[in-house]
């Protein structure tokens, strides 16, 4: 008779797709799309339409496709094209679509809504930052909903590429991701300011030379998408696409409405945010950020010092693969992001959907009470929700801004790498 061994075979650990799909949130997050489609469908049907920006982007498109290549000709009745070749190409492809009607391309960004909302959900679900409850904070911001099918903004577009680059990036695909990064760079330029804490994750996660192609792939997309307008009017289109130096009308700032309008519009101000911006940046990246490599400074050293080794030993000791933990690479970008936010001179209505999807993540990094992050919540929608904004309602958004980041800052550092040796690696292939 075989005698029966008293020890318990251990069953085979289920792969991560399967694990992912046995997660209790994505029925609650489906349910949550379903149900959100119904409300984007019922705003489409019954709220008005508020005219803004759409006559001017078909204008704009207009002159394009009829093979205008100055940029500086390329106007509307809202002023000249400020936004790279990429706005142009999606808002030609909308009005062949649509044939520039604007209830049909309603429609079309209700189904990015949805998209946009999916990734965002998934993104959600798979670092697991949040209850299962909080989930529904994604849904229900008016303003967010009014940015996407109620004023069709080309912000949409961008931030729906951007959250579908940040999907990728927690699968660890760099390149494919600095590509998608790129696409929404070239839609609207306020996705750089994630490019500060994309450029150190990438330091983090690859070597030099995988750095370096990565971002010649995104310059080669800007490249491409700009060609035709870099080979026959190169200055207007990069002075016109890239222009830095705006100066935004005070009567629409969100945030800064309680700073008098000649401080407000003065180089000073500008320069100060600027400082503001770049001094918060990387004070998180050496003390929060890089603190578990020992500074932002160290970290830069060591991986400046990489260039220079090329032993075989110590190719062999860095065949250990420091993989970056799925919620390590998601607050670096959406931290950086919101300091951007933080010290933008002007904030529009619609640049509310910049940084709103990562506000749930963002107040569960702090170790605020849970009350109190659904108060700031409330908080920052009720701001974005006043029209027009005065200077209370821009001094609150200002407090509830600090407080978040006195909340992140505060917070504790978790160790950012999930190591496996290359061997492991090669098995799981």
């Amino acid at each position: 008779m075989a005698v029966k061994s008293g020890r318990k075979m251990k069953p085979a650990p289920a792969p991560a797709p399967a694990n992912f799909l046995k997660n209790p949130k994505i029925a609650f997050a489906s349910a949550l799309i379903f149900m959100d489609a119904i409300l984007v469908a019922l705003i489409i049907a019954f709220v008005p339409y508020t005219k803004i920006d759409w006559d001017a982007y078909m204008s704009q498109v207009t002159g394009f496709l009829e093979g205008e290549r100055d940029y500086s000709n390329l106007k509307g009745d809202t002023g000249p094209l400020v936004y790279p070749a990429g706005f142009l190409y999606v808002y030609s492809a909308i009005q062949y679509v649509t044939g520039g009607e604007v209830y049909p391309a309603q429609i079309l960004f209700g189904m990015l809504y949805i998209i946009n909302l999916a990734i965002i959900l998934f993104i959600y679900v798979k670092t697991d930052a949040l209850p299962w409850w909080a989930l529904v904070l994604l849904c229900l911001s008016k303003r967010v909903h009014s940015i996407f099918v109620l004023r069709l903004f080309n912000d949409c577009f961008a931030m729906t590429l951007l959250h579908a680059a940040l999907a990728l990036l927690l699968y660890h695909k760099w390149h494919l991701g600095l590509i998608l990064f790129s696409g929404a760079v070239s839609i609207k330029m306020n996705v750089l300011l994630y490019a500060p804490s994309l450029l150190l994750l990438l330091l983090k996660a690859m070597d030099i030379t995988g750095v370096i192609l990565a971002l010649a792939g995104a310059a080669l997309v800007q490249i491409l998408l700009g060609l035709p307008f870099l080979l026959s009017y190169p200055i207007a289109y990069i002075s016109g696409a890239f222009n830095l130096g705006r100066v935004f009308i005070h009567f629409w700032s969100v945030n800064f409405k309680f700073v008098p309008e000649p401080v407000f519009v003065s180089k000073q101000f500008a320069i100060s945010l600027l400082l503001a911006h770049l001094g918060l940046l990387a004070a998180f990246a050496h003390f929060k950020w890089c603190k578990h490599e020992g500074g932002l400074l160290n970290f830069l050293h060591s991986r400046v010092g990489l260039i220079y080794r090329s032993s075989a030993l110590t190719r062999s000791s860095s065949s250990v693969s420091k993989i970056l933990k799925e919620q390590h690479i998601l607050t670096i970008m959406f931290t950086g992001n919101f300091i951007g936010i933080l010290c933008a001179r002007s904030l529009h209505y619609q640049f509310y959907s910049w940084y709103f999807y990562s506000l749930p993540y963002l107040l569960w990094r702090t170790s605020f009470p849970t009350l109190l992050r659904l108060v700031v919540f409330v908080g920052v929608e009720f701001c974005w929700n006043v029209y027009p904004s005065n200077i209370y309602s821009s001094a609150v958004l200002l407090c509830l801004h600090l407080v978040i980041l006195w909340g992140l800052w505060s917070a504790p550092s978790e160790y950012p790498y999930a190591e496996h040796e290359l061997s492991t690696t090669r098995k799981e292939r």
